[in-house]
């Protein structure tokens, strides 16, 4: 599936303060035309309907929609579920508007289902971007996805895919992650003030 929808372009852009920005998880069908709207605006690969009520209909806790001021500018839709004997996140579709573009909003979008995957148990999280998508490939480099497999004429465009993944720390592995970052928290304490210094 396409994912992203986050290119940089000759456009306006809209000034607001990230504050402004409202972020939702689904919230039923009165959700899902707000969605469709934007991926068949901003993405190339068409969707059914059935498509986009597979994603949120079975995982609505997975799917996020941003607003400013009313208006719906992105969305991110995802799956999890087994996977050749790993539990798997999958990031389907992600979208945000060309005017609200290069402001963290799609970052926070998925950060948002990458976090609701990682709580449920999924030990990695996969998707499918395309090779000349540089402001999506750029996006979820930060994020920590690595480029796994090149797919070749992947989209009906006949562009190119990499599929990027995501690998979170097994717990089973290093039992100790948790218990040394609660530890952290504990020992972090204000330094003593021994008095005036002399040099």
């Amino acid at each position: 599936m396409e994912t992203s929808a986050i290119q940089e372009g000759e456009i306006e852009k809209v000034e607001f303060e990230s504050s402004e920005i409202e972020y939702v998880s689904y919230g039923g069908e009165y959700h899902l035309p707000l969605i469709m709207n934007l991926v068949d605006q901003e993405l190339s690969e068409p969707y059914s309907i059935f498509t986009y009520r597979y994603f949120v209909y079975l995982w609505p806790q997975l799917s996020f929609l941003a607003f400013h001021k009313g208006k719906c500018l992105g969305t991110v839709v995802c799956k999890m579920g087994e996977h050749r004997n790993t539990f798997r996140g999958y990031i389907a579709m992600l979208v945000v508007i060309k005017p609200y573009r290069g402001k963290g909003i799609a970052t926070e979008l998925v950060t948002r289902s990458i976090k609701v995957m990682m709580e449920s148990g999924c030990e990695e999280v996969t998707l499918e971007a395309e090779v000349t998508n540089k402001g999506a490939l750029a996006l979820y480099g930060r994020l920590g996805f690595i480029r796994a497999k090149r797919l070749f004429h992947y989209y009906l465009n006949g562009v190119d895919a990499f599929r990027l993944k995501l690998l979170f720390p097994r717990l089973d592995l290093h039992p100790s992650l948790p218990m040394m970052a609660e530890r952290e928290d504990s020992h972090h304490h204000e330094p003593k003030d021994n008095g005036p210094t002399q040099e």
